[in-house]
């Protein structure tokens, strides 16, 4: 595969996970409540930053809720959208920068484990990020007192238990999935080159062949 052939590979699988972000949330009906409660848009980023890397998931990320905002009207532009574009931007760039460098530089770890300290890793510190621009974007609307610890703790924890389940289950399911299937060194050959001589998980130990790189 050409290097012109990889990339219009990527930008096709990244305007996949865009139509993915703009079309899960209509499972919830478009109602907010729902839509807070299962986070039906994190679930496309997560896998673009895993599958295409961190560059891609993070600018999946970040014009996903933006786009979906101005195109269906919802999320909300101000704050929510806003909010949501670097919370999200976030989620893409950690989990494929944080599995990507876990799976280079330490290859002891089985491959399942470094899915699920990217994963724990970005979900963490996206809400953070969340809830400083959510806040700073509520103080420039004069608003800085409506958010407070208890307001965040229950915005980014407390009523998105259900898609924070969610998505510990389905990406992780979802990968294993690509990968043991070898869609994912097939589609993507770059892919080869981090997983030389890896195993995805224990079962795999005695079966699984390391995959050779391919140009």
């Amino acid at each position: 595969m050409t290097k012109i052939q990889k990339q219009i590979t990527k930008i096709c699988l990244a305007a996949l996970f865009l139509a993915l972000g703009w079309l899960m949330p209509t499972l919830t009906g478009q109602i907010p409540e729902f839509g807070n409660m299962f986070c039906p848009m994190h679930l496309p980023v997560m896998l673009c930053g895993f599958i295409l890397g961190p560059a891609y998931g993070a600018l999946i990320g970040f014009i996903t809720p933006l786009t979906r905002s101005l195109i269906f009207g919802m999320p909300p532009i101000m704050p929510t959208a806003l909010s949501m574009a670097f919370e999200l931007l976030t989620y893409g760039f950690l989990c494929g920068a944080i599995f990507y460098l876990l799976n280079k530089y330490a290859k002891k770890i089985p491959t399942i484990a470094t899915v699920y300290i990217a994963l724990v890793s970005a979900m963490i510190v996206g809400r953070l990020v969340w809830g400083f621009v959510n806040c700073m974007i509520l103080l420039s609307m004069g608003q800085g007192s409506k958010f407070t610890g208890i307001y965040f703790l229950t915005e980014a924890f407390a009523n998105a238990w259900p898609g924070i389940l969610i998505q510990l289950v389905v990406v992780p399911a979802i990968f294993e999935l690509l990968y043991t299937q070898k869609l994912l060194t097939n589609l993507l050959p770059d892919y080869a080159k981090i997983f030389k001589g890896k195993r995805f998980n224990k079962d795999n130990n005695d079966n699984q062949q390391p995959v050779s790189e391919t140009n």
